[in-house]
C-alpha cells in the first residue's frame, strides 16, 4: 500500500490545521460521532493531508475517506475536480464516501449507518 501521509503531503499540513480549527456545522456534528474511537472502535482522523488534498475524515485502518460536500460541489467544474481527487485517492487504495452537508445535519444517524454498511460492520 502506498504511503498516505508524511512525504506525500505537498505541504498541506498548515492548511489542514486551519481546517481542523474552523470546520463547518456538519463536519463538527459528524466528528462528534467519529472521534475517540466511538464508532465501532475505529480511529478516524479529521482534515488529513493526502498528497495535494486535505480530506475531511480518514479511517486509515479501513482505507475509507468520508467527504462532506456542501452546495459548492454542485457548481460547474466542481464535479470534475471531485472526480480527479477521488481518482487520486483511489490510486492510494482509499474508498471515498461523499455525503451532503444538509443530509449530515438532518440525519447524522443515517449517515453513520451508511458508513457502517460501507465498511461491512456488524452490531455486536
Amino acid at each position: 500500500m502506498p504511503r498516505l501521509l508524511a512525504k506525500d503531503t505537498h505541504d498541506q499540513t498548515p492548511f489542514a490545521r486551519q481546517l481542523r480549527q474552523a470546520g463547518n456545522p456538519a463536519e463538527k456534528l459528524l466528528w462528534s460521532k467519529l472521534r475517540r474511537r466511538q464508532f465501532f472502535g475505529l480511529k478516524f482522523r479529521k482534515q488529513v493531508p493526502i498528497g495535494p488534498y486535505v480530506v475531511d475524515f480518514l479511517c486509515a485502518q479501513k482505507g475509507i475517506v468520508v467527504e462532506i460536500d456542501g452546495d459548492s460541489h454542485h457548481e460547474t467544474g466542481r464535479q470534475e475536480k471531485d472526480e480527479k481527487r477521488d481518482a487520486y485517492l483511489a490510486q492510494r487504495n482509499l474508498t471515498v464516501m461523499r455525503i451532503g452537508h444538509r443530509e449530515t445535519l438532518q440525519n447524522v444517524d443515517g449517515v453513520l449507518e451508511n458508513i457502517r454498511l460501507l465498511l461491512g460492520l456488524e452490531y455486536t
